[in-house]
């Protein structure tokens, strides 16, 4: 009776609160497991405001569950299971198969002391061990660090200190690219040198000749570990599910740090915009590095769809036409020099296509000519924009049935453009750096990338300062510059390191570019600024030759001033390859360099 009286000469406020507690421990008592009630819990979510004048609702294991890409492949495993989950060479797994080596290679894991938020690092080609680590790494609770394949040793060592990597998956033939880093770190003083585990994964074209006795191998780990382990699931959606160091356009790469909710919501967001939600279930071809930004997050996407992945350790025109005629494959995606490879190929690569394969492109604009020369082989080539930052794919140029009865050129054209916002994004937009005013759609006021939503990445790793710089405005600046035309749909028209000031003027690269791969001889061309006593800057371009072909700097140089603005043809070419990273871009940086190396023309 004491404590009744007390209760009702009480305060109301007192009284609501105390009610309020009351109501929640009876809400609480109906989930079955309620140490996984979350008010608050440690991933901080707080009751929101507005369920206050709500009786009865509440989030516990019953309607929560962080987000995770993770989920996906025990689905499929579930759901189809007996559906050919990859195939590479004669090796072919199921949705179960696969499900069940990703359990045991995460298993193993844990048995080597990989802990919670332990970063786990991978040098390897596009072999079923590097599609399997991107769910078994994060099931054993760690953060996948995917190293480009084509670093150095002095590179590798610099990433593995960085990203503090405890442990790294080597494909056979990096096997001494790892061990020079490991030698590196060790001469540096490394008190703990990641452990080195082995990936000896053949197509069949090859065996591995190393000799990794020492190491781990993952096979081992992937047929010796335990299939019924208990996957550490994320304690909320923006735990970290990789690192992504840029691909080297720059020359300081920095590690960009993907949560498994923008993970999730990108892998769907991708494979909507790539076309590939069926049916029939897609069979992709991996002629994109799996080291890039996840695999566009279609390694995780994949799963989601129950497709059929086919796995390239080395892409060649005969590689990819080979694999379309065996596999069917419906879908592949792939930088611009990954389609100059195709049209460029010699006829004794190619093959009749058994139906026409969708192709999604990145990077630079593919030029005209390029995407014509895809048409006629039976590719249909589509064009999508975005970056490490934006965990790959941002924007999509949705092609409008309107477009069809344009002239060739302008059909093409279209396709160039990077369009709209994919839907996991809230706002992509055209602004000026300095003031944050959208421009114009106008199609011709230049202004800043910026995007802003749930796939924009949670920071660079250990570098709060850079962060803050690429946030700064409330949105993500992607330094790169673009036109909003009247419909909408953004073009980007250069780097903002890229653009050339000749004289006051601006220069595009990408339109003496997309001039350049007109000429008949020209297979690729990059132009870059070359330091000026007079103009400040002038184009120089670099350009590499179609396989037969001869041409004089001046006919270069006249071909270009006959369709471009004198100020905006190039005063020098150089004739060479292309440096590129492994994910088809242009090292625009390397060639900057050069140019500057050959002084001022005035």
């Amino acid at each position: 009776m004491k404590s009744f009286f007390f209760f009702l000469k009480s305060s109301p406020a007192l009284v609501s609160s105390q009610f309020t507690r009351s109501r929640t421990v009876f809400y609480r008592s109906l989930c079955t497991n309620s140490e996984r009630w979350s008010a608050p819990v440690g991933d901080g979510w707080t009751e929101p405001e507005s369920w206050r004048s709500m009786e009865g609702l509440v989030r516990c294991a019953a309607n929560h569950e962080p987000l995770s890409p993770i989920s996906f492949l025990k689905r499929s495993a579930e759901v189809y299971r007996n559906r050919t989950s990859l195939v590479y060479g004669p090796v072919e797994y199921t949705w179960h198969e696969t499900h069940a080596r990703c359990l045991r290679v995460a298993s193993s894991l844990a048995r080597l002391g990989i802990r919670r938020g332990d970063v786990v690092a991978t040098l390897s080609p596009n072999v079923p061990a590097m599609y399997e680590l991107h769910f078994a790494v994060p099931m054993a609770g760690a953060v996948l660090c995917a190293l480009n394949a084509r670093h150095d040793p002095a590179m590798v060592s610099v990433l593995l200190r960085h990203s503090r990597t405890k442990l790294i998956f080597v494909d056979y033939e990096l096997y001494e690219v790892a061990r020079g880093a490991l030698d590196i770190l060790d001469k540096a003083g490394t008190e703990q040198l990641p452990i080195l585990v082995v990936i000896a994964q053949s197509d069949g074209s090859d065996q591995p000749t190393v000799d990794y006795s020492d190491h781990e191998s993952y096979e081992d780990l992937a047929t010796s570990g335990d299939d019924s382990f208990q996957v550490l699931r994320p304690s909320s959606e923006w735990d970290p599910i990789s690192i992504n160091y840029t691909s080297g356009t720059t020359s300081r790469p920095k590690g960009v740090v993907f949560c498994h909710r923008g993970a999730y919501i990108n892998s769907i967001s991708t494979f909507l915009l790539h076309g590939m939600a069926g049916p029939p279930p897609p069979s992709y071809l991996w002629t994109v590095p799996m080291f890039h930004c996840n695999g566009w997050c279609l390694t995780w996407g994949m799963a989601a769809l129950g497709g059929t992945n086919v796995c390239l350790r080395k892409v060649t025109p005969g590689g990819i036409f080979d694999s379309i005629a065996r596999h069917g494959v419906t879908h592949m995606s792939g930088a611009p020099t990954v389609l100059n490879m195709i049209v460029n190929s010699p006829a004794a690569d190619r093959r009749p296509l058994p139906r026409r394969v969708t192709v999604v492109t990145g990077g630079s604009p593919p030029p005209p000519q390029i995407l014509s020369g895809m048409n006629r082989l039976g590719f249909e080539v589509s064009h999508l924009y975005g970056l490490t930052e934006t965990y790959g794919p941002g924007t999509y140029c949705d092609w409008r049935s309107e477009w069809d009865s344009l002239p060739t050129d302008q059909r093409f054209g279209m396709k160039a453009r990077q369009g709209v916002r994919h839907l996991g994004l809230e706002e992509v937009d055209v602004r000026d750096s300095g003031t944050m005013d959208s421009v114009p759609a106008d199609g011709q006021t230049i202004g800043e990338v910026m995007f802003r939503g749930n796939t924009v990445m949670c920071g660079y790793l250990r570098d709060r300062k850079e962060t803050e710089a690429a946030f700064r405005g409330g949105w993500f600046r992607s330094g790169d510059l673009a036109v909003k035309h009247p419909d909408g749909y953004i073009e980007v028209k250069d780097r903002l390191k890229d653009v050339i000031i000749s004289g006051g003027e601006n220069i595009s690269s990408v339109e003496v570019e997309t001039v350049l791969y007109s000429h008949p001889a020209v297979q690729e061309a990059a132009v870059v600024a070359r330091p000026d006593d007079h103009w400040g800057q002038t184009p120089c371009a670099f350009v590499k030759l179609k396989e037969g072909f001869k041409v004089s700097h001046g006919e270069i140089i006249g071909f270009c001033r006959a369709r471009l603005p004198r100020y905006m043809a190039p005063r020098t070419v150089v004739f060479q390859d292309l440096p590129r990273t492994s994910t088809g871009k242009i090292q625009k940086f390397i060639l900057r360099e050069k140019a500057k190396a050959l002084g001022s023309l005035s």
